[in-house]
């Protein structure tokens, strides 16, 4: 679904969802970094591990 596609929907949720998302990301790469433990993501249409110190990386850049 586009970005047009879900700003102009109807469902609610389904607008809301986007938000989740996020928050969900941004949770999973602080609790791996609590832990010192991997996640894995997509990144350019490929599967990607990344470590603890793969993310604080990320975040000083």
């Amino acid at each position: 679904m586009t970005q047009q596609e879900l700003n102009t929907a109807k469902d609610k949720d389904l607008i809301a969802s986007v938000a989740a998302m996020k928050r969900a990301a941004a949770l999973a790469r602080k609790q791996a970094i609590q832990t010192d433990t991997a996640i894995v993501v997509v990144k350019e249409k490929k599967i990607v591990r990344l470590t603890a110190e793969d993310i604080r990386k990320e975040g000083t850049e």
